[in-house]
């Protein structure tokens, strides 16, 4: 119990309605935040088929090319 009396109540109001204010104001800083930053595309004339993006998404990955490496100089073997 002690450690409850080190951190002292914001407010005056019952623990319930301090609690439902909380998660009100929550839902609405999440829905803020979703519709911000997780709105619909601007250009709203840009959709891809959705054929293409399964086949994009679901295919294996390509391997990538294996690096040449040109800064090693080349030993020649004739004589010279």
């Amino acid at each position: 119990m002690s450690l409850l009396r080190k951190f002292p109540r914001l407010t005056k109001l019952p623990l319930g309605v301090e609690i439902t204010i909380l998660l009100v104001v929550k839902v609405a800083l999440i829905t803020v935040l979703a519709k911000t930053f997780f709105a619909h595309p601007e250009a709203k004339h840009m959709r891809m088929p959705t054929a293409s993006v399964e086949q994009r998404m679901l295919a294996p990955a390509a391997m990538a090319p294996a690096p040449t490496n040109t800064a090693t100089p080349q030993v020649s073997t004739s004589p010279e």
